[in-house]
């Protein structure tokens, strides 16, 4: 099989469109992750001009040249859709300028290799701010085999690819139907204070027969504990029964409530300073779960957190929440339909997962075949 190396530099060029007739609105606006992708925007929009920002058309790249505060990872994207974004005037836009050589997505599988995130940390460059030039960009050895062999290997990528997509697709279908039957409840039923249905208690480890220690996360799940445990002081440590819910009172420092469930359908303890407390009567928990993740949810209990040094959301204006409680069948049945929402994002985070790991598999097997 015939390769040839080439620099990356004679197979790409900058562009420069800029949004100066203002054809793309905010909702175009994408920001760039260390998981090569465009993302939502987080920057503050408010009063900003779109003129100067930069058009990324399809098939297109964009990076991000700053990359001393992204870990071991380089901030980088490829427009797959058949519409453009919009992105910081900051960011380097670029794409493939010999077609006849080089696919565009063959392109997109070679940066996604941790070996090109390993390159570009240990070229970048600077004292304040370490970036990883467009001319060193440029100087990057990439070797290629023929379009045919590139396309062969593009085409399963993109088949990959397609079916996490089908996976996302059918997630985010289930999630449409579970929130259309929370709207429906929220219109036709009445609003209940939840404080009639839960019951707050601090039952201690004191016999220390419990050592599973667990932290929470903004996912809204249980975690392996992030800080360091001692073992000596488990005692003091709370019990979460199987079913019963636990949250971080503290709300300023993740701007959400973390929360979780223990699904783990065993005891687990968490530290002192959580609350935790269990449904009672018609309440199911994993029905209030449901409303608990909404982001509106979050939005409440940040605004009715109260405090100087550290803001909090108390057990008692956990007790105010009102939300529409139906029978227990209904519950029933919205936690089944979101239980599988959760079962199919899952398979999709994997399929991501995967689909990440065999592009280095893929770009090797292009070169030895």
């Amino acid at each position: 099989m015939r390769l040839k190396k080439y620099k990356l530099g004679e197979l790409i060029e900058l562009c420069d469109e800029r949004n100066s007739d203002n054809q793309y609105k905010l909702s175009d606006v994408k920001g760039i992750s260390t998981e090569k992708a465009f993302i939502d925007t987080k920057a503050n929009m408010d009063g900003v001009s779109l003129e100067s920002y930069k058009v990324v058309n399809p098939r297109e790249f964009s990076y991000v040249s700053d990359t001393s505060r992204r870990g071991d990872k380089i901030a980088l994207a490829f427009n797959n859709s058949n519409k453009a974004v919009l992105i910081s005037s900051i960011y380097t836009t670029f794409k493939c300028n010999r077609n006849d050589l080089l696919i565009p997505e063959f392109l997109f599988m070679f940066f996604n290799r941790p070996e090109f995130d390993r390159y570009a940390r240990f070229n970048s460059w600077g004292s304040a701010r370490e970036t990883f030039s467009w001319e060193d960009f440029c100087d990057i050895d990439i070797t290629l085999p023929s379009i045919e062999q590139q396309r062969k290997y593009v085409d399963i990528y993109l088949a990959h690819q397609n079916n996490l997509a089908v996976y996302q697709s059918k997630a985010e279908e289930l999630k449409m139907v579970c929130d259309g039957y929370i709207e429906e409840l929220r219109r036709k039923m009445p609003i209940e204070r939840i404080g009639e249905y839960i019951f707050r208690y601090s039952e201690k480890n004191t016999e220390k027969a419990i050592d599973d220690v667990v932290g929470l996360s903004t996912e809204k799940k249980f975690r392996v504990a992030q800080s360091r445990v001692n073992r000596n002081e488990l005692g003091g440590y709370k019990i979460v029964h199987p079913l019963d819910i636990a949250y971080v009172p503290t709300t300023d420092t993740w701007k959400v409530l973390a929360f979780a469930v223990n699904n783990i359908e065993k005891d687990v303890v968490v530290s002192p300073i959580y609350e935790v407390f269990k449904t009672i009567g018609k309440l199911k928990s994993d029905y209030l779960a449901i409303w608990l993740k909404r982001e509106e949810f979050d939005r409440y209990a940040r605004y009715n957190s109260w405090g100087s040094a550290r803001e909090n959301f108390t057990f008692e204006e956990m007790q105010e929440v009102r939300i529409p409680i139906p029978d227990e069948s209904v519950q029933q049945a919205i936690i089944d339909l979101y239980l599988v929402y959760e079962d199919r994002k899952a398979v999709a985070i994997q399929l991501k997962e995967q689909l990440s790991k065999i592009c280095p598999v893929l770009i090797r097997g292009s070169l030895t075949e």
